[in-house]
């Protein structure tokens, strides 16, 4: 079983804050530009640590690029910590540093999802997920100066989106590695092929 499958609660977690993130970003009157990225920062930070938990628990067991998870953690972790930690930059500079982050990570999430598609169901939300992230990155790159209020909404519709798409995707693992467990493969295969197939290692 691929480790994406294995750890489904790491995404569904993650999940969870982006869209309660979101609606924070929403529905709290009067919040700042530089409030909501230090907010966002914290997002990031919990994302992260959830992934790079994720990761190492699936790591021994090959299956789908860890490294792409743990890397994604990783940089979610780095981008929290620069939130907090550097108090004297610009919400510009913050602002910068997340697009490039969901760039990144969300191009790491479309390689993913493009090596597990033969042998993981509902792998297309996780390369949605990557092309949302790609495209939020870009839009804050491109419109940096686009007033603190569309910004924060843009950043909170992505968030809820985001989230949305995790926890489904989650939930899609969960029901993926219980149909495999119990020896039930996914459409188009032998059934054999669910007992006898060994993912590929790409670690």
């Amino acid at each position: 079983m691929v480790p994406l499958a294995r750890n489904w609660w790491a995404l569904v977690l993650r999940g969870v804050v982006a869209v309660l993130f979101g609606v924070a970003a929403f529905a709290w009157p009067g919040i700042t530009l530089a409030s909501l990225i230090l907010l966002y920062g914290a997002f990031a930070l919990v994302g992260g640590l959830f992934a790079v938990a994720a990761a190492l628990a699936g790591r021994p067991l090959g299956g789908e690029p860890w490294w792409a998870m743990l890397i994604d953690g990783l940089l979610g972790i780095a981008v929290g910590i620069i939130a907090f930690a550097w108090p004297g930059i610009t919400a510009l500079a913050l602002l910068y540093l997340i697009a490039f982050w969901a760039i990144f990570t969300g191009v790491l999430e479309v390689i993913a999802a493009f090596r597990l598609r033969h042998e993981v169901e509902g792998e297309w939300l996780l390369a949605i997920s990557g092309v949302l992230s790609v495209l939020f990155g870009l839009a804050l790159i491109v419109r940096p100066a686009t007033g603190a209020l569309a910004v924060i909404w843009l950043i909170g519709a992505y968030s809820i989106a985001y989230g949305v798409l995790m926890i489904a995707l989650g939930f899609r693992m969960r029901s993926w590695s219980h149909l495999m467990a119990h020896g039930i493969n996914r459409p188009g295969l032998n059934p054999s092929d669910s007992i006898t197939k060994r993912p590929p290692n790409f670690a």
